[in-house]
């Protein structure tokens, strides 16, 4: 018995400290937010697409631009060609228009790379931003849902617009009196600045539509990458 008792008191000691540590815990209390209905009702989500579609319009408007000198080359090397086969001019005439035709090509290669390159980066940019964006944005509303969370007592927050690996959301349910995304939805809004009414009320009519390509800007919703 002896040789047995420091471990029944090792045994005890244990049990003495780790009853006081389990019943230390905090009662569970759940709160259930929709991140992603916060962001789309965020005001700065919103400031941050008319921003975008704002500097989109600029850009298409250099791409119609690119795309405009692009076709006066064209047009330009569809008149060289024609000289350098018009039996009309001399043998002279006709050899200047062929290599000035061979030179004006290059130049619609090169143009063609300049609207690719100009696409692509532009793309990127746009692709950045939002990304850059989102991430902040997502943060700042994690932080506001943790402190309204904290002010209900809560001990654990779910974010019922997470879907698990196989696209089924990870809160099959939650009773709505857990749900806090409305109340967060304020907090986020609380600062938003008065939006200044426009002159007159009236919404300007969109122009009328073209065939230019356009510069395609990814959504800012969080399910659109």
């Amino acid at each position: 018995m002896k040789k047995y008792l420091p471990f029944l008191l090792a045994l005890a000691l244990i049990s003495a400290v780790a009853t006081p540590l389990v019943h230390a815990q905090p009662a569970l209390k759940i709160a259930v937010v929709d991140i992603g209905k916060v962001y789309d009702n965020h005001y700065e989500r919103k400031e941050k697409e008319a921003e975008l579609q704002s500097d989109q319009q600029k850009a298409e408007a250099q791409l119609q631009e690119l795309n405009k000198e692009g076709n006066d080359l064209v047009s330009q090397y569809k008149d060289l060609v024609d000289q350098s086969k018009n039996p009309a001019l001399t043998h002279e005439a006709q050899a200047k228009a062929d290599t000035d035709a061979k030179a004006k090509l290059e130049e619609i290669q090169k143009k063609q790379k300049d609207v690719d390159d100009f696409k692509v980066n532009v793309q990127r940019e746009f692709q950045q931003r939002i990304e850059n964006f989102r991430s902040l944005l997502i943060d700042e509303i994690t932080r506001t849902a943790a402190d309204v969370a904290k002010r209900h007592g809560a001990t654990l927050v779910l974010d019922k617009s997470a879907v698990s690996l196989y696209r089924a959301n990870m809160v099959i349910y939650s009773d709505p009196a857990y749900d806090i995304t409305d109340e967060v939805i304020k907090e986020v809004n609380k600062d938003q600045p008065q939006a200044t009414p426009a002159a007159g009320g009236t919404t300007p009519a969109p122009g009328p539509a073209d065939s230019t390509p356009k510069v395609s800007v990814p959504g800012l919703t969080p399910n659109q990458p």
